[in-house]
């Protein structure tokens, strides 16, 4: 099997959330840096349009989004199982929440204008400037939680996190799974990417302690690869086939249609492709680009938005 390449930067929350799912599983794994902010050409060129991070390339074939990220980790190394089989349901609802309401109660904690300063310090003006000015324009349009709202739903969801790891190591039960790498990576942020703002986590022991935990889960096998590199090898492989698979139609949208797929919310920039493949749990376009070639581009479907391009 071809390499598992990820496309990241260090700060990011969601890269971190998929380095430590990459420890957690023992992997040996290719690191390619991208920019944290546009312009992102290489990304670009891989996926026709999103520029979330992280991105994991397998070849030529390019998986958006930690969720399906995680599935696409669990089926190439079942063990140890981020979906243990009698908590599939309850994993992926605690991490939807994760993912959401409380990554996003705290980064407008963490980013609030001391934490920004904090984060920035260390760089020149243009840097904090670039970074708002690129957050501002991926989230046109949603409504973000003020400094002080943030703060108080934040301190809520630890003293929740808190009570589920009352009598047990992890939030669900005596080993990690995907519900605690989708609460750690907003937390870590916090408490790693801003110390001067980590002081609400010291309220919630047992949430430190099991911070500790997660952390010591480590990365896995890291090599560094450069972008140039890495497209050069999805040019050189071919999107493994998706013959077979079961076509969920629930759009009226036949496969071999122009399409679009896009976030609902944050970072709506569209993918466009031919539509071959439409599960109950993902979409894939194929798409060609002149340096990556031909590659398959994998949404998961909650949280994306498929349209046909209309001619």
């Amino acid at each position: 099997m071809a390499d598992l390449i990820l496309h990241h930067y260090p700060m990011s929350p969601f890269a971190e959330k998929a380095r430590l799912m990459l420890g957690f599983k023992e992997l040996s794994w290719r690191s390619v840096f991208i920019p944290s902010v546009m312009p992102k050409p290489d990304v670009v060129a891989l996926t026709g349009g999103y520029r979330r991070t992280p991105l994991l390339q397998i070849g030529a074939d390019i998986y958006c989004d930690t969720a399906l990220i995680a599935e696409v980790l669990e089926h190439h190394r079942p063990e140890p199982a981020l979906f243990p089989p009698h908590l599939k349901g309850l994993a992926r609802v605690v991490s939807q929440w994760a993912d959401t309401s409380l990554f996003w109660a705290s980064m407008a904690y963490s980013l609030s204008p001391k934490g920004a300063a904090a984060l920035f310090a260390s760089q020149p003006p243009e840097a904090a400037q670039a970074f708002a000015a690129d957050r501002g324009a991926m989230s046109s349009g949603m409504n973000r939680l003020r400094p002080g709202d943030a703060a108080g739903a934040y301190r809520s969801y630890l003293r929740r996190l808190a009570h589920m790891l009352h009598d047990q190591p992890y939030l669900l039960g005596e080993q990690p799974c995907v519900a605690d790498f989708a609460a750690y990576h907003p937390l870590w942020f916090t408490r790693r990417m801003v110390p001067a703002m980590s002081g609400i986590l010291e309220a919630t022991p047992e949430v430190l302690a099991w911070l500790d935990r997660m952390q010591a889960l480590g990365h896995g096998s890291a090599q560094r690869l450069t972008s140039t590199e890495a497209i050069a090898v999805a040019a050189a492989a071919t999107p493994e086939p998706v013959a077979g698979e079961h076509f969920q139609d629930d759009h009226g949208i036949a496969l071999g249609s122009r399409v679009t797929v896009a976030a609902e919310s944050f970072g709506t920039e569209p993918s466009e492709g031919i539509l071959v493949a439409a599960t109950r749990t993902r979409y894939t376009i194929a798409r060609e680009d002149e340096r990556a070639g031909k590659v398959h581009v994998h949404f998961p479907r909650i949280g994306y938005v498929l349209k046909e391009v209309r001619v």
